[in-house]
């Protein structure tokens, strides 16, 4: 199995060329725009970097605009679950979605048919940013580099979990099978804590997920990060290197975003997005997505539903050649 990753990787080198030439969006009058409490709704459970951006997101609607918010995890079926209820609920701007990969870009392709329109059946509103995710391994294997780690994998296949089929750890880790030539065990879970837990208890010998959200197990050298899948190593982390300098050309980040059901009026959402946006420009918040691992980048509304058309087409073939396309 061969998979293609150049389109991913121009994508990326993209994203980050335009994060430096765009304009600064503007923000015109963020504030409260809805009187009842607004739902988040995040596709994976508690505890991930979806689920930590969505609480962060309700906690300065409501501090610094008025806005009450609250989150509800409702994980299943790689983000459908959450993605279709989210559709089917009224355009009034009282629920919303921590939109990522998994609902929009990932299962259009993954399944033969999904009980929604990712790009018509949805207004999307505003990106936040996007992280990496990478190669976790337990410290008693003795490993710490790619070169190791296939080594070791060649002889002796191992375990990895993800946060479920075709989310994008699972992804990645069928691209980095592919791109070094080895054939691991894939463990899937429901959100990347349960795998985490595994990990931790002993079950499995490697994980994938995102990097600076688990820094601390870093630290407390509990896992061993032997790779990241960004286009230059996260200066959070700066000793963990990335697979392409270790010889293998592995770009995928996760991106998140918030979205709403179709038909959100334009006022409504012009005031959602600026809302959002004056939120993730608050330095505190900047700091907690620098922890999280997350680049944040500016974007208008129509930058934002484009670039989720546009994910639609570059994830395609890595599904397809990943096996796991229905």
């Amino acid at each position: 199995m061969k998979i293609n990753l150049n389109r991913l990787t121009i994508l990326s080198t993209c994203l980050a060329t335009l994060a430096m030439v765009l304009a600064p969006v503007a923000i015109a009058a963020p504030g409260a725009w809805s009187s009842e409490p607004v739902r988040i709704v995040v596709t994976f459970p508690p505890g991930g970097t979806s689920d930590l951006v969505a609480r962060l997101l309700a906690q300065h609607l409501d501090a610094d605009f008025g806005q009450k918010a609250v989150v509800d995890n409702r994980p299943g079926a790689a983000g459908t679950v959450a993605a279709d209820y989210v559709s089917r609920q009224a355009p009034d701007g009282t629920t919303l979605i921590l939109s990522n990969n998994a609902p929009f870009t990932i299962s259009p392709t993954r399944f033969k048919s999904i009980p929604y329109k990712p790009l018509a059946g949805f207004s999307h509103i505003a990106y936040i940013g996007a992280s990496a995710p990478g190669l976790f391994v337990k410290p008693a294997t003795g490993i710490k580099t790619l070169k190791q780690y296939v080594d070791h994998v060649k002889n002796s296949p191992m375990t990895y979990g993800s946060s479920g089929v075709g989310s994008i750890s699972h992804i990645l880790g069928e691209a980095v099978d592919a791109a070094v030539g080895v054939e691991s065990i894939h463990v899937p879970y429901k959100g990347s804590s349960p795998a985490i837990q595994d990990f931790r208890a002993g079950v499995l010998d490697s994980f994938y997920d995102m990097v600076v959200q688990n820094s601390d197990m870093i630290e407390d050298k509990e896992a061993v990060a032997i790779a990241i899948a960004s286009p230059e190593r996260n200066p959070e982390l700066p000793d963990v290197p990335t697979f392409r300098e270790q010889g293998y050309d592995v770009v995928i980040e996760n991106w998140v975003g918030l979205s709403g059901p179709a038909g959100i009026k334009p006022d409504m959402v012009e005031k959602i997005h600026d809302t959002a946006l004056a939120v993730f420009a608050n330095p505190k918040v900047q700091a907690r997505l620098v922890e999280l691992g997350i680049t944040h980048r500016a974007m208008s509304t129509a930058e934002y539903t484009s670039l989720v058309a546009e994910l639609i087409d570059v994830w395609a073939p890595l599904i397809k050649a990943a096996g796991i396309a229905e």
